[in-house]
């Protein structure tokens, strides 16, 4: 593997239970939630103890915000999706979609994806009006991501969907993980797509070629949690439920380097979720033990 420098550079602690969702909201800002109910927002410039901007009954599960509105938009365990306003520090506005998980939300072209552990997906305005709703199977929506006319949703009944995002027709079903895929994301560029799940599998899919499986790897002992790529689309971070996240090179597919417990002071319970911030490239992940970590990663380039 590469000698790619990384350094820790801070760890937050403040929540009470597993973090497990964290959303961007400008170069150097973000918010996490997850079992305590607490929305928390952070400051890398100031990486001293975060803000609570509200607490929310039950476990938040997904995060979207609007950045030109300034609304987070929260998905909860039975609780349905909620519209926190960040300026004033309160919620305006919430809906109850039934008593459904929410595993992930996404504004996409204006209207916001909320994917139901019933495996429906709920189209709503920024008003939390429904605009247009439809079942895809009986397992859960677990994420979302778009490129084009395209949103990539995994699934827990082992598929990645590709469905039109004006009609919600299914353009393409990836068929390859052996059980539920908790991330699809495409590259930056659009050319192909990868996914990751509870069968600890990277599939590289090319979006060019009909979506057709390109590569399998073994990528790590349990679950994959997430898949992030830096912006610039060269590499591109996995975080599992081993409690491990790797970095991958984004051209072939390569393994560069693992940062865990051990090696690194990484987290001692399952890595959750990834933000890749655009403020000095840093690396943000945060876990089941209750902490965020920071981590600065320099490749030789």
């Amino acid at each position: 593997m590469s000698t790619i420098e990384v350094k820790k550079l801070h760890t937050f602690l403040g929540h009470n239970d597993s973090i497990y969702t964290l959303v961007a909201l400008d170069d150097d800002r973000f918010v996490s939630a997850g079992g305590d109910g607490m929305i928390v927002m952070w400051d890398l410039k100031s990486p001293d103890e975060g803000e609570v901007i509200v607490k929310v009954k039950g476990s938040v599960y997904s995060l979207a915000y609007d950045a030109q509105e300034g609304f987070l938009y929260v998905g909860q365990n039975n609780q349905g999706v909620h519209k926190i306003d960040l300026r004033a520090k309160k919620e305006v506005k919430s809906i109850q979609l039934g008593q459904h998980q929410i595993f992930a939300v996404k504004l996409v072209n204006g209207q916001l994806w909320a994917g139901l552990s019933n495996g429906e997906i709920v189209i709503l305005s920024k008003e939390l009006t429904v605009e247009n709703r439809k079942q895809f199977t009986h397992q859960r929506v677990r994420s979302f991501d778009a490129f084009g006319e395209h949103v990539a949703v995994g699934f827990s009944d082992n598929i990645t969907r590709i469905i039109d995002r004006t009609s919600l027709d299914v353009i393409s079903e990836l068929k390859g993980h052996k059980n539920s895929v908790f991330a699809s994301r495409y590259h930056p560029s659009g050319k192909y797509l990868v996914s990751g799940g509870r069968d600890a599998q990277l599939k590289i899919w090319d979006t060019q070629a009909d979506f057709i499986l390109r590569e399998s790897i073994a990528a790590h002992l349990y679950t994959i949690n997430d898949i992030v790529f830096r912006e610039d689309g060269r590499y591109f971070v996995t975080a599992s439920m081993d409690k491990s996240i790797k970095l991958w090179d984004a051209h072939n597919f390569r393994l560069l380097k693992v940062l865990d417990k051990h090696r690194h002071a990484g987290h001692g319970n399952s890595v959750n979720k990834l933000l890749w911030m655009n403020y000095r490239d840093l690396l943000v992940t945060c876990s089941d033990d209750r902490s965020i970590s920071v981590w600065e990663i320099k490749f030789a380039e």
